[in-house]
Formats: structure tokens, C-alpha cells, sequence
């Protein structure tokens, strides 16, 4: 399986070539050979980095690359053995577990095959490196199997959501084509009929199937509103998680305070895509980085919060803000927002009759 490395922390660990930069200072070098040393290590962080962004399948390209350069140096500074540290980690990252081994060992060699030739005196080179080597290329064998668990976790969650995308859709077609099948063929049964009394000057009973023809279509219109806001989710607790989740996937620091509150199926639905059209906001544009999900009681509602501290100078309220605007109107609800200190979106929900307390 072909994978990728997560860069977040690629500069973080960069500061094991303390290790290379130490020989320099008590090592009697030349200037030139300094200058070597310099320009081999700023062209070993380049190939660094590009092994950072391919896929495994071609990371052999950038590691060759370190591989040439840490031994190429070596005869100039020994502290290269932090070079051929990096290097067993993407050996141990890039290929399935013996071919790493093969890999490791056959650069393992190339170190017994410096020290030989360069004749250092005590184990610094051959006994440190070659621990460091086996050890961190380890770490880069731990590290692929884990990217692949990710990789297929996150691959079954995608599929599990479409099944049931495709079922929950296969629902609502199948009880629009029941309702709408029989609402439609009595619409079409009372308009021939009052068409036909109207011809034959029957005006009062055309206007009674009139009545009732308007009376089928009002019903068949609550009948499909009733089947389209059934969409099934998760519940609004279980939803915020998965909004927390997704902040939090995308680097932003999630904090959730108070306790999430069980509405009614209508409000809980209308808040759910409220709650995930602010977060997608959020993921779109905010250039922040943390996030905060706010859930308060009141005498008459309840208050909701979304907040992140990304610089905000204005707030347009396209196609998201109005659908969310529409939203919240329709539950006599308000939406209110501060652009100081980052963005803060505020939701106030009155109560009603059918809303049933807080739930943890």
C-alpha cells in the first residue's frame, strides 16, 4: 500500500542534526571543508523534505540522494551518522518490513565500510550510528504500519457513511414514490372529475372536488416535509463529537463546554446542519487555530456558541449564512455574531413544550 508521511512535525525533528553540527566546531577542518559540510547538510534537509512529500512508491529518489551525501561527508565529518539515521527511518517507512531490513542492512555495511576505510579510532561511528540506524529505522517501520491502520480506518468510516447515505436516500425515494404515487393519482382522479362537472354545469359539486383536490395536495406537502426532515443522523451529541473530530483533524484546538441538550427531532435536525455549516465555515476560512462549541442552559432557550480566533474584519453572509439564517427563523430562533477577538457566532433557541431536558 502506498502511503504518505504526515509532515506537521517534519521541522521538529530536525533537531537531531545537532549531532552533525558538533564535530564542526572541535574537529580541525579547513574553511573549505566546512563550506562542504554546510552546503551537504542545507542539500540533505532539501531531500529531506522531498521524501516527506512523495508517496513510498517513490521515496527510493530522495533517500538515494541522503544516502550519496552521508557518504559522500563522512570522510570530513563523522558526525554524518545522524544522516544515516534519517535515512533508516524512510528505509524503514518507504517498503514492507524484510525489504526494509534489506535496505538497512545494506547501508549497516556501507558504515562498517567507512569506518574501515576512514580508520576512526573508538566506537562513536560504527557502535553509536549503527544502534541509532537499527533503532530510529525501527521507529520508521512503526510508523508505516500505523499511516496504513489510519489509512484503512478511515477508508471503512467513508464507506460505512455512504451505505448508509445510500440507504437513508433509498428510504426517502421509497416513501416519496408511495406517497406521492397515490397523492398524485387522486389529484389527477379530482381534477378530471371537476373538469367534467364544470362542462356539464355542476359548478357546486366541481367546487366541493376542487375543495378536496386542495385539501389531498396540502396533505401530500406535510407528508413529504414529514419524510424529507426524518433524515436519520446520529443525534446532536454524537454529531458535535464528529464536528470536534473533524476541527480537530484539521489542527484546531477543540474545547466543548457545557452539556449538549436533547431537542426535539425537528430542532435537533435543523441544528445539526446549522452546527455544521458554522464548523465548515470554520475548516474554509478561518485562519486560526483553535476552536471553541459553547452549550448553555437559560430560563426560556438555550445558548449556543461557536468561536475561533482567527482575524475576521467582516462577516458576508452568503448561501451558507443565509441557509442558516432560514433555518433558525423557521424555529423562532436567533443568530448573532462578534468579530473581536476572532469570530464568535452566537444561537439562541427558545424552549418549547416538546423539549425534553439536558443530557450529557
Amino acid at each position: 500500500m502506498s502511503v504518505q508521511l504526515d509532515d506537521k512535525w517534519s521541522w521538529v525533528y530536525l533537531i537531531n542534526l545537532v549531532f552533525y553540527l558538533v564535530p564542526l566546531f572541535y574537529l580541525p577542518l579547513s574553511v573549505w571543508q566546512i563550506v562542504i559540510a554546510v552546503s551537504v547538510l542545507l542539500a540533505f534537509i532539501g531531500c529531506y523534505f522531498w521524501a516527506y512529500r512523495v508517496q513510498t512508491a517513490r521515496m527510493y529518489r530522495p533517500v538515494l540522494g541522503m544516502l550519496v551525501l552521508a557518504i559522500g561527508v563522512t570522510p570530513i565529518n563523522p558526525g554524518s551518522i545522524s544522516l544515516f539515521a534519517y535515512i533508516g527511518f524512510f528505509l524503514g517507512f518507504a517498503w514492507p518490513w524484510r525489504q526494509a531490513m534489506v535496505a538497512v542492512a545494506a547501508v549497516l555495511l556501507i558504515m562498517v565500510a567507512l569506518n574501515s576505510w576512514q580508520d576512526f579510532k573508538g566506537p562513536f561511528f560504527l557502535l553509536y550510528g549503527g544502534v541509532l540506524l537499527l533503532a530510529v529505522a525501527s521507529f520508521g517501520v512503526l510508523e508505516r504500519h500505523r499511516q496504513i491502520r489510519l489509512r484503512q480506518q478511515q477508508r471503512s468510516q467513508e464507506e460505512i457513511s455512504q451505505l448508509a447515505q445510500m440507504v437513508e436516500r433509498e428510504r426517502i425515494a421509497r416513501d416519496l414514490h408511495d406517497i406521492m404515487g397515490h397523492s398524485l393519482s387522486s389529484i389527477v382522479l379530482k381534477a378530471d372529475l371537476a373538469k367534467a362537472l364544470l362542462k356539464a354545469g355542476k359548478a357546486e359539486d366541481a367546487a366541493q372536488h376542487l375543495a378536496e383536490l386542495a385539501q389531498v395536495a396540502r396533505d401530500s406537502l406535510s407528508q413529504v416535509r414529514q419524510t424529507v426532515s426524518g433524515y436519520k443522523h446520529k443525534g446532536l451529541l454524537a454529531e458535535v463529537s464528529t464536528l470536534a473530530q473533524r476541527l480537530r483533524e484539521h489542527g484546531f484546538a477543540v474545547t466543548l463546554e457545557g452539556e449538549v441538550p436533547k431537542l426535539a427531532a425537528r430542532e435537533e435536525s435543523a441544528l445539526i446542519l446549522v452546527l455544521t455549516e458554522l464548523v465548515t465555515n470554520i475548516l474554509r476560512h478561518s485562519k486560526g487555530d483553535s476552536c471553541r462549541i459553547c452549550f448553555r442552559e437559560q430560563d426560556e432557550g438555550w445558548l449556543m456558541e461557536v468561536a475561533d480566533n482567527g482575524e475576521v474584519k467582516s462577516l458576508g453572509f452568503g448561501n451558507g449564512l443565509t441557509g442558516v439564517t432560514e433555518r433558525l427563523n423557521a424555529l423562532q430562533a436567533k443568530l448573532d455574531y462578534q468579530l473581536d477577538a476572532g469570530c464568535q457566532l452566537k444561537i439562541w433557541l427558545p424552549k418549547g413544550t416538546e423539549h425534553a431536558n439536558f443530557t450529557g
